[in-house]
Formats: structure tokens, sequence, C-alpha cells
């Protein structure tokens, strides 16, 4: 690695980064079909990106800003906000091999908000720490530490003691 940073080939990109950008895509977007698309999207943008990046953990970072700004840019398009998701929670949960326990807990991490969603999602899912979550999203570690806070919360509701108030 030289000193101005690097830029690896899409294809190294998509083989090291591929699984976490779906897999983020995918509990973000709630479909199969919109993941595919956000992910298509992020790697196309990294192919366009002229950007070198200083160290691997500033490339992660870059990218799963572009996952959430791409899920954002999709949630707010009109073409989403008008159309019916007909994608069961339990399709997503089944295609991936989980036990009864493992997709109870998926289901209910996939319906949090999409905020604590997110953290939780990256904390416990793609091993992050707090202080790569902060630095990823953009925001004060003392913020991503509330937010798991909140989403454990609401997970433990939803698991234990029923439905809780995603409000």
């Amino acid at each position: 690695m030289s000193e101005k940073g690097f830029h690896r080939t899409p294809e190294a990109v998509v083989e090291m980064y591929g699984d976490m950008v779906y897999k983020i895509a995918l509990s973000q977007m709630k479909n199969k079909e919109d993941a595919e698309d956000v992910f298509q999207e992020v790697f196309l943008n990294y192919m366009n990106c002229k950007k070198d990046f200083l160290s691997e953990e500033h490339e992660k970072a870059y990218i799963i800003r572009m996952v959430v700004n791409c899920c954002k840019k999709h949630f707010t398009s009109a073409w989403f906000r008008h159309r019916a998701d007909l994608t069961d929670l339990s399709e997503i949960a089944e295609a991936a091999t989980m036990n009864d326990e493992e997709r109870d807990l998926y289901e209910a991490v996939l319906a949090l908000p999409v905020k604590y969603k997110l953290v939780i999602h990256l904390f416990y899912y793609e091993e992050m720490s707090i202080s790569e979550i902060s630095q990823a999203l953009h925001m004060k570690e003392n913020t991503v530490k509330s937010q798991l806070m909140r989403g454990r919360k609401m997970l433990k509701e939803a698991l234990v003691g029923g439905a809780y108030n995603a409000g």
C-alpha cells in the first residue's frame, strides 16, 4: 500500500464486502429485490468513485455509508412510497439457514425502526465496534451506544414480552 492510499478493483471489493453490503441492505430494505438493487447501486458507485482510501477501515466505512445512503434514497423515492410490499419477512429468514430461535431474533431485528436496526446489525452481525460504527455512520459514540441500548430493549420486549411500541 502506498502513502497515497489505495483503490481496489471492483472484483476485489465485491469479494471482500459483498456479503456485508447485501446483509445490511437486506436488513434495511426487508426484501431481496430491493436489497439486490441497493447492492448493485453501491458497487456501481464504488466503480465510479475516484477516491483513494487511507486504510481498509476507511474503505469499509465509506462502503457502509454508501449502503445507508442508497437505502435512504430508495425509501424516499416516489416509486417506493407508492408501492405495496408483498414480501413476507419469514421468507427472508428462511432463505438463510437459521433455526427457529435465530429466525425469531432476525425477524425481531428486521422489525426495529431503521436507526436501531442498523446499529444492531453492524454491532452483532458485522461485529463492528462502537467506535467503528460511529465513524462509519458519522455519529457520536454515545449516540451509537444509546441506539444499541434502545434497540436491545425493544428486542427484549419483542422477544420476551410480545410486541413493542416502535413509535
